[in-house]
């Protein structure tokens, strides 16, 4: 199983928009996306989630939904991302073997839970307070990052989040944080892709290879 070391959290204000973000990404080269539909009734979406997984198929990005592990199931997406609080070890046995199953976590504690419960990949965050996060997570920074990396000493991937930007990424790595997954900055510049790629060294002979038992 291969994690890229680059991910997109989708954004939009209208499931147009969203749809529209998706296929820019994937036209911009992105590699993994993470997905949540929210405020739509369930056939509602279905159809986003379809429409999603159809863009992604085609460039061959892999596209992972955000908590809602059914909805994984019923497009046959990729894998899915669970947020902070929500256990994988039950989810895990609803899903397709080759589905893949990250978590989120803003503490050493929680990144431990995970990767006892066998996450493939765990997110850690915020790096940076942003907008989005406002003040209800304490931002973890370049200490916190090196203080969870040596601490775990782990082959999971570890993949930072929370207003990171291309000036970051050099910082972060030194980290021993492998990869990051990125909003705003790319929502704002699909072109920065290409850029957050060159900085993660993240093609497909140098992605972050990680084997399941």
């Amino acid at each position: 199983m291969i994690i890229p070391k680059l991910h997109y959290i989708c954004q939009g204000n209208s499931s147009k928009e969203l749809l529209e973000n998706i296929q820019k990404a994937c036209t911009s080269g992105i590699e993994l996306l993470h997905l949540e539909v929210r405020y739509n009734s369930n056939t509602q979406k279905l159809k986003i989630a379809e429409e999603a997984r159809e863009i992604t198929g085609h460039f061959q990005t892999r596209l992972l939904i955000a908590n809602d592990y059914k909805l994984a199931i019923a497009i046959k997406a990729d894998g899915v991302h669970l947020e902070h609080g929500i256990s994988p070890t039950a989810i895990r046995k609803q899903l397709y073997s080759w589905q893949i199953l990250g978590g989120s976590a803003h503490t050493l504690q929680d990144c431990e839970a995970l990767i006892a419960k066998e996450a493939d990949y765990i997110q850690i965050g915020p790096f940076r307070a942003t907008e989005s996060q406002g003040h209800q997570r304490t931002v973890i920074g370049l200490n916190g990052y090196t203080a969870i990396a040596e601490a775990l000493n782990t082959k999971t991937p570890l993949i930072g989040y929370g207003g990171i930007v291309p000036s970051d990424v050099g910082s972060i790595l030194k980290t021993g944080i492998l990869g990051i997954a990125v909003s705003d900055a790319i929502t704002q510049n699909f072109n920065s892709i290409r850029t957050f790629n060159q900085l993660l060294n993240a093609s497909a002979t140098a992605e972050q290879r990680h084997t399941f038992e």
